[in-house]
């Protein structure tokens, strides 16, 4: 945290702050929280609340201080009831020797809510992988709720013209295809 501005981690639901090393929305106040987004203020009150900046990151702090961003609350999946973020699945996957590049998504799923995606970018002149040699891998180093159900192969991820990747839009792919609209 730099000089003259303050943070805090909070959960997302009750907006209470949450005991060191818990994950919860970073928020941050002081002289850099924006005074608002232009002619919007519908988001402004959204974002900016009793000067607070919900960033719509996920984080932690530690004993010592330190924030760690573990991602971002749009991109969290509830499956069963259980609070899973996507980018502890993808740090896990890049150590494939396969994998060249890796989303995790939430797909739509009647018995638990949402099921994990996850979208694979393969290292050139590797073959293919499917859904079960990804869960193979994935068994007994995590967590079985955090093993992705499904498996996608693509040569890119769809993206916004600023480079973005669109997690929206991969989404709604992996639903049509999947047939779970």
């Amino acid at each position: 945290v730099q000089p003259h501005l303050e943070v805090k981690i909070i959960d997302p639901e009750t907006g209470e702050t949450v005991p060191r090393g818990a994950t919860g929305e970073l928020c941050t106040k002081g002289y850099s929280v924006m005074q608002g987004y232009w002619g919007d203020p519908a988001r402004t009150a959204e974002a900016v609340q009793d000067g607070w900046m919900h960033t719509g990151d996920l984080a932690t702090i530690d004993a010592e201080g330190y924030c760690n961003i573990v991602g971002r609350i749009k991109d969290m999946v509830i499956r069963g009831g259980e609070n899973i973020y996507p980018r502890e699945i993808e740090e896990f996957l890049y150590a494939h020797p396969d994998i060249e590049d890796v989303q995790v998504i939430g797909v739509p799923d009647q018995k638990y809510g949402e099921e994990l995606c996850a979208w694979i970018k393969m290292k050139a002149d590797r073959p293919p992988l499917d859904a079960d040699s990804v869960r193979a891998y994935a068994t007994g180093k995590l967590a079985h709720d955090k093993i992705p159900r499904y498996v996608t192969v693509v040569e890119e991820f769809p993206t916004a013209v600023t480079g973005k990747i669109r997690k929206v839009e991969m989404r709604a792919r992996s639903a049509r295809d999947l047939g779970l609209a």
